[in-house]
């Protein structure tokens, strides 16, 4: 930092230690959550038939008695210029309204695009958790004996008992040595 020059005011140093100070507000404060529902609400009843219908009529009953009325009881002669200014008006509150209720649709969109990614991102790793389960248990089957292969083994176990009573028969000696005794 550069130090202080005679009659310079002295520099603003930054403390961390201590509060900042405060500054007084020149804007109203408000609750943006509030005033962001609010906007929605209006935007979605100036995006409904009944806000056209409204404003066609009163646009209608303005002409018309802005026209035929009395001198005395008209309020805006013919290029009716008043109703332009509140058209105008209209316009210039509604276009912001609209507006800040589709930023507030984005981010409520955004956020829930947010959540769909995370849960594919979970279903998908479960789904690559699953398969390499399956895959470990089928490797696993192929070494374990099916019931067609034990089957099989037993007939051959079968069939070579059968061709050893055919080579030895039951009733048949065998090399008795009784009577070398």
């Amino acid at each position: 930092m550069a130090p202080e020059r005679p009659g310079e005011p002295p520099v603003s140093r930054i403390r961390l230690d201590q509060p900042r100070i405060r500054r007084p507000k020149l804007l109203p404060a408000y609750d943006p959550e509030a005033f962001g529902r609010l906007s929605e609400r209006v935007a979605r009843f100036i995006g409904t038939g009944r806000f056209l219908v409204w404003m066609t009529v009163i646009v209608v009953v303005w002409v018309v008695w802005n026209i035929s009325a009395p001198d005395e009881l008209r309020w805006d002669e013919y290029p009716f210029i008043f109703l332009t200014l509140a058209l105008s008006l209209q316009a210039s509150y509604a276009a912001p309204l609209i507006l800040l209720a589709q930023n507030r649709q984005a981010d409520r969109d955004r956020v829930n695009l947010e959540q769909d990614r995370k849960q594919n991102e979970r279903s998908i790793a479960d789904t690559e958790y699953l398969t390499r389960e399956i895959a470990a248990l089928r490797m696993g089957l192929g070494e374990v004996a099916t019931r067609d292969w034990i089957r099989s083994e037993l007939e051959d176990l079968v069939r070579e008992l059968h061709e050893r009573r055919d080579l030895f028969p039951p009733g048949a000696s065998r090399g008795s040595d009784e009577s070398d005794r």
